[in-house]
């Protein structure tokens, strides 16, 4: 069994499988990325994610949104004493299954 990299303050994680937090996340983000690009998905399935520690954590997810089509979505999500709630940060829109998740 291959142990994932140690996080890196300031270093985004290389891309790996979605999983339930990540998913949980999206679906958070969900209405809020609507209102943001104006449409209406019936699909919103994490796929990839990298993440980056920083005053919390960074989060660049790719998501699923039906046909060919996904978006990237930047997550940010605060230290829980700060006691704020995650926050959505920005979305690229037009994106294919192969492209790379990158810092935006």
């Amino acid at each position: 069994m291959s142990e994932s990299p140690p996080m890196m303050c300031g270093g985004t994680r290389a891309p790996e499988p979605a999983n339930k937090e990540v998913q949980d996340i999206c679906d958070e983000m969900k209405p809020k990325v609507e209102d943001e690009t104006g449409k209406t998905y019936n699909v919103f399935k994490a796929k990839t994610y990298a993440s980056q520690t920083v005053a919390g954590t960074n989060y660049f997810i790719k998501v699923h949104v039906g046909g060919e089509d996904h978006v990237h979505l930047r997550v940010y999500r605060p230290l829980p004493h700060q006691g704020s709630a995650v926050k959505l940060v920005g979305v690229l829109e037009g994106m294919s299954h192969d492209e790379p998740i990158t810092y935006f």
